[in-house]
């Protein structure tokens, strides 16, 4: 036997509750869309939410990201789903607006969140703060935009729903 102390294996970092990114994305869609309506600095709206609101529970790295990162590639966001919309985005309402941009973002960049749960996520936020129906508009974007930009993750999904459990 040796002497030799063992040593502790290096914990691994803790991912974020979905409870806490859940209400990360809400508190985003509220800031985002402040940001649309009224262009104030993104560093005074996060001030003003995380002075205004209890963060305790929530992902606050990943609000920061979603308030900061959507402004920063929205060339690429607004194309990725542009092509998919029934009218101008301009005509969009801006509730909406600010859903398709978090789920875009979320499926161009994070990559560690499933495009599934984008879609229900992004559909969640829909039904709390959009119009009526708006919930089956962003499901319907969300859904196309996911074919292409996680075709491969969708395929998989797909496959492995349609294949028969052994």
């Amino acid at each position: 036997m040796s002497d030799k102390p063992k040593q502790k294996a290096t914990p691994k970092p803790m991912a974020a509750k979905p409870s806490a990114r859940k209400k990360a994305r809400r508190f985003a869609v509220q800031a985002l869309y402040q940001w649309q309506m009224t262009g104030a600095n993104l560093t005074d709206i996060e001030v003003q939410f995380r002075t205004e609101n209890d963060f305790k529970k929530t992902d606050g790295d990943f609000f920061h990201t979603l308030l900061h990162e959507i402004p920063t590639n929205l060339g690429d966001i607004d194309g990725a789903f542009e092509k998919y919309l029934d009218r101008d985005k301009k005509d969009l309402d801006q509730v909406e607006l600010a859903i398709l941009r978090i789920g875009i973002f979320e499926l161009l960049k994070r990559l560690d969140v499933p495009y599934r749960v984008v879609i229900n996520e992004g559909v969640e936020l829909a039904k709390t703060f959009g119009a009526t129906e708006s919930h089956k508009y962003v499901n319907g974007i969300l859904d196309k935009a996911s074919q292409a930009l996680r075709m491969a993750e969708v395929r998989d999904f797909r496959e492995r729903k349609a294949s028969p459990k052994k």
